[in-house]
């Protein structure tokens, strides 16, 4: 792993394999992450030979979320900005600075992902918690390890979900609830019936399932495949995904203002630590 460079690239034949290399930290999510991310999706985009894309985690876990605890976070440096025209958030206080960076490093680009003309596969194992959600949920389809497991804790933290809100429509409305009050982990197998997955796989047979499974979909013919996903995307966001991801965005940021203002921080008091034990509870 190296902080310089927090991705790998490889293309296999027609698939294009990105892989989060942060292992130490559990795939964290930190903007250096983040625009590598962008910049290998941009390089699979742009090559013809490329038919799908896999999106993988390093080492035991796919990730754990946003980077809130790490010697690499980077909250306070200045990125270029291309998913959004906000202001950059470096030297801006409060709210300007909170909604500026979101609105880039994680609801703009995973929005930007959502709609790359090329499948996408998410191929998870171990955790996906919170900002992890929001990575596999941009994908087209999840394959996960039987040891995977699912969490948002961010209640925790006065939060109502993690930015890219897409929870009622990945599980459901009255299981997102439960999923988001509780904070509790929900194993491969219970993602599975709810939707959230589309296959769970014994963890030694992940990698040769999830490439199976693009070598069959770049068999299909490359616009027939762009414009099926675009169908399927237009007609998610006429079911409200985009307007209520809109709407909950603005409740996400009313929630870390609060905490700043009764609190010592915008997280109310919760660190890498007691996070990471929050998602493991049972």
């Amino acid at each position: 792993m190296s902080e310089e460079q927090p991705v790998r690239y490889e293309r296999r034949g027609p698939i294009a394999v990105v892989t989060m290399d942060r292992p130490d930290y559990r795939n964290a999510q930190n903007s250096a992450m983040t625009y590598a991310l962008d910049a290998a999706y941009y390089r699979a985009v742009d090559d013809d030979k490329v038919k799908v894309i896999v999106l993988a985690g390093e080492g035991k876990h796919f990730s754990a979320g946003h980077d809130i605890g790490t010697p690499g976070r980077d909250i306070d440096q200045s990125f270029e900005r291309k998913a959004t025209l906000w202001w950059d958030h470096v030297g801006k206080e409060g709210g300007a600075s909170r909604y500026a960076r979101e609105s880039e490093v994680y609801v703009g680009m995973c929005r930007r992902w959502r709609e790359i003309p090329k499948p996408t596969i998410a191929m998870v194992q171990g955790a996906c918690i919170a900002g992890g959600l929001m990575l596999a949920w941009s994908c087209d389809l999840v394959v996960a390890s039987d040891d995977a497991f699912f969490a948002d804790p961010v209640v925790r933290m006065g939060i109502p979900g993690v930015e890219y809100f897409a929870h009622p429509w990945q599980m459901g409305p009255r299981f997102a609830k439960e999923f988001l009050f509780l904070g509790e982990r929900v194993d491969a197998a219970r993602a599975r019936e709810l939707g959230m997955v589309n296959r769970v796989v014994p963890r030694e047979s992940l990698e040769a399932e999830v490439m199976s499974l693009a070598d069959k979909i770049a068999a299909m013919p490359a616009f027939g495949l762009a414009l099926t996903k675009k169908a399927v995307n237009q007609c998610e966001d006429q079911m409200g995904l985009r307007d209520g991801m809109d709407s909950v965005f603005g409740l996400h940021h009313l929630a870390h203002a609060h905490n700043a203002e009764v609190g010592a921080d915008s997280l109310a008091g919760q660190d890498a630590r007691s996070m990471r034990d929050a998602a493991t509870k049972t």
